[in-house]
């Protein structure tokens, strides 16, 4: 009879060892993703100078509205060993979401090969072929059809970062797809309190956190500078505990500390599928190709 209680301690220790935390380099406790989208003057004239005071980096998602002012300074940050990733030209999104292009128009064969052009530019910019990406408004969806698996199967790009909120990180490595990345959606007004909340609860738990940041004192989606620099304050301090990669990084170690690494679903702290963010672009941006 003392069978059956034996083996439920056998596999309540298994599941416990399937669910471990990763061990993370120079024996920190967690990992912070710090990610910036939409190719924003405003990451360039606030963001880049915190981080480079701070000694941090991070991956910034570009779009096509990388113009002759801008793509010098973006291709000094990739000198610099920050990430350039992909973001789509157009930033295609359902037309709910008030962006100009809209992703009702395209087939997943038709993302998948703007994606592709899109990383021709960023070569031409840091002379990178790796690349990551984020999905613009953090959908997956073009002309209605889900092109995850399409971009996976044409091997465009390492790995995707997806959407979530303060609740979505990442504790459970053997189940994570590499290619529906959950992040911590950043929205208008967080408060640098916010942003240092959610670092502590990945610290808490061993994990990895992604953050994904739009404007940062100006442009939209806005957070101020003070709140990011609070963040960013909180980090240094932590340094001891925190890795700081850029996206590419962290997915790397990831993968190599995590074989085999397949799409076998992903785990958050809610331990269920993301429903994508949409948050709106401001109407004076709606003539741009930039959103969410």
């Amino acid at each position: 009879m003392k069978t059956i209680p034996t083996l439920l301690i056998l596999l309540t220790a298994l599941a416990g060892h399937a669910q471990e935390s990763i061990k993370w380099p120079q024996h920190k406790k967690a990992a912070i993703v710090l990610t910036y989208d939409d190719a924003l003057v405003s990451q360039l004239n606030v963001a880049v100078p915190q981080l480079e005071a701070a000694h941090l980096k991070a991956t910034f998602f570009l779009t096509g509205d990388i113009d002759p002012a801008t793509i010098p300074r973006w291709r000094k940050l990739g000198k610099r060993g920050f990430e350039l990733a992909n973001h789509t030209i157009f930033h295609p999104c359902l037309s709910t979401d008030d962006n100009p292009v809209h992703s009702e128009n395209y087939t997943p064969y038709s993302m998948i090969r703007e994606i592709e052009v899109m990383n021709h530019f960023l070569y031409a910019v840091d002379g990178k072929t790796n690349r990551t990406y984020a999905y613009p408004c953090t959908e997956t969806t073009a002309g209605g059809k889900d092109y995850v698996d399409s971009l996976r199967k044409f091997n465009q790009i390492k790995y995707a970062r997806g959407g979530g909120d303060a609740s979505d990180f990442i504790t459970d490595f053997k189940r994570l797809d590499p290619m529906l990345v959950p992040s911590f959606g950043v929205e208008d007004n967080t408060t640098g309190a916010q942003l240092i909340a959610f670092v502590k609860k990945v610290q808490q738990a061993g994990g990895m956190g992604v953050l994904m940041i739009h404007g940062i004192g100006g442009d939209y989606i806005t957070i101020s500078a003070k709140a990011h620099q609070e963040m960013l304050d909180y980090i240094s301090k932590n340094k001891n505990e925190l890795w700081v990669p850029t996206f590419q990084q962290a997915m790397d170690y990831i993968k190599q500390a995590n074989k085999p690494f397949g799409p076998v679903g992903r785990v958050t702290a809610k331990a269920e599928r993301l429903n994508p963010i949409k948050p709106k672009t401001p109407p004076a941006k709606a003539q741009k190709t930039t959103g969410v």
